[in-house]
């Protein structure tokens, strides 16, 4: 017996990874609008790493030691790796598995005015670094991206969790010098639906919009426990050690509900960042989330929907979703990328929280290597096989496939697919032959290419943003006047509660 549908509307992202340049403009804006603040210098909602490399904060992929997400038991339920039921309580007052702030770094600043303070002497004066914790002067040894731009390093590159499952020859082939390479993985809170931070928070203070999939932090209701910083795999969860409350990113949800694109998403350089609505099946998350770890990519989009099913317009109005937010999901960027066109993957799918951020993986082809102590170009080829391309596609399968090499080969291929297409239209080296040959390998025609190439290279800002105004108030209870300015204080930084003069 087929279940019903119980559709829901959820706001989701892309990240096209062939387009990064690693400008971390996207981080500076929001580090400039939300966490300029003390105690929360050392966050970085919204990160660019490195990779291969290790990440911010250190080894956060390495979830032998963090234990974050959820697992499969014996009987194939589903159980957060962080804690059971008893665990949890024993866990309250210290968490050997929390990374602490050397796995970040301790922020600090310089002691400027002994610039302009100095005696006079012979001695350039120097504003040395002093700990924006305890205030003492302190040997910088690490900071927010202290790998960036390291992919051949013995410390940082070699030393990323991804490669554990590779070979040696295969690890020895990565880092031959004609074949050391990188790619930037910006990083900002997946807003999972099956986020395992929430269901680890014993004071029910992290929560999940009904209306748009947003996770929150209630600042009334949080006590500083931080079982969500040990429970997210991602560890997107930060504690603010001023305020005694955790924080995260809040998908600049002001924004959002006025129909704009986040603050990284606005300042990105490289107009690789893509927003829209997302429809998924609730009936289906079980199986989504408890799939085999090779089906789990597949079993995620089997969960999302067709916006212009009626079937499934008639279920998200049931459940509360507006026309608008309809018409959003219809125009949505984010579906053809991960449904239609099968483009953008899920990072770590094998944590079982069904993240709402995809990337398109990087195309990076092998242009020459060394033979005979000579470089070549050893093809007659304009790009060589995807198979032999600088990062290989287990690496590539380990952080954006599960593990199924197969789904992140069919993405690389309908790209360089798309690439031959548009050289063939733009350049005419290559013949149309070759071209048709590259389409029917990568299972898209003509039309698909020159729509994915359109929504690649030339969309503007209207058609990467496609985000619906949500009337907040409606959503939380449109019948009681003034209830819906008190649940928007608890949403996100600030505290409704406010305390008369004098008191």
């Amino acid at each position: 017996m087929v279940s019903p549908l119980n559709v829901r509307a959820q706001v989701a992202s892309v990240f096209h990874l062939d387009k990064c340049i690693g400008c971390h403009t996207c981080s500076i804006a929001c580090k400039n609008v939300w966490t300029d603040r003390p105690g929360a210098e050392y966050m970085w909602w919204n990160n660019v790493e490195t990779k291969p490399g290790t990440g911010f904060p250190t080894q956060w992929e390495d979830q032998e030691a963090h234990r974050g997400g959820w697992k499969l038991d014996g009987k194939r339920h589903l159980k957060l790796v962080s804690q059971s039921r008893l665990g949890g309580l024993a866990k309250l007052f210290y968490n050997p598995n929390q990374p602490g702030l050397d796995d970040y770094y301790e922020p600090w600043t310089y002691q400027y005015n002994d610039l302009f303070d100095a005696a006079a002497g012979d001695d350039q004066p120097t504003a040395r670094p002093v700990s924006l914790i305890t205030g003492q002067e302190i040997n910088i040894a690490s900071g927010p991206n202290w790998d960036d731009d390291l992919s051949g390093s013995p410390i940082y590159a070699e030393n990323d969790p991804n490669l554990s499952g590779m070979s040696e020859e295969d690890r020895a082939e990565l880092f031959k010098i004609e074949r050391i390479v990188m790619m930037y993985l910006p990083r900002i809170c997946n807003h999972c639906v099956n986020p395992s931070c929430v269901a680890a928070c014993p004071s029910g203070a992290i929560y999940k919009r009904g209306e748009d999939g947003i996770v929150l932090i209630s600042q009334e209701k949080c006590r500083g426990w931080r079982a969500c910083v040990a429970a997210c795999p991602y560890k997107k969860v930060f504690y603010n050690w001023q305020a005694g409350k955790s924080e995260k990113c809040v998908y600049c949800y002001p924004r959002v509900e006025t129909g704009q694109a986040p603050a990284c998403f606005h300042s990105c350089v490289g107009r690789i960042r893509y927003t829209g609505v997302l429809l998924y099946d609730a009936a289906r998350m079980l199986d989504a989330v408890t799939a085999p770890e090779l089906s789990l990519v597949e079993a995620q989009r089997n969960a999302l929907v067709d916006p212009s099913d009626p079937a499934v317009i008639e279920s998200a109005l049931r459940n509360g979703v507006s026309p608008a937010t309809l018409d959003a999901a219809r125009r949505s960027p984010i579906w053809r990328f991960v449904k239609e066109w099968e483009l953008a993957l899920p990072l770590h799918a094998e944590y079982r929280t069904f993240p709402m951020l995809y990337y398109v993986p990087p195309l990076l082809p092998e242009m020459g290597r060394s033979v005979s102590d000579l470089y070549e170009h050893g093809s007659s080829e304009i790009f060589a096989p995807i198979e032999t391309a600088r990062l290989p596609l287990r690496y590539l399968s380990r952080l954006l496939g599960a593990g199924n090499t197969d789904v992140v080969e069919k993405a690389l291929r309908r790209m360089a697919a798309v690439r031959l297409f548009q050289r063939a239209r733009q350049v005419g080296d290559v013949s149309e032959h070759a071209t048709q040959q590259a389409l029917r390998e990568a299972g898209i025609d003509a039309e698909q290419a020159r729509r994915i190439y359109e929504l690649t290279a030339l969309a503007d800002e209207r058609q990467r943003y496609v985000l619906p105004p949500t009337q907040r108030e409606d959503a939380i209870d449109g019948d009681k006047p003034g209830q819906a300015a008190l649940q928007k204080g608890a949403s996100g930084l600030g505290l409704t509660v406010s305390t008369p003069r004098g008191q």
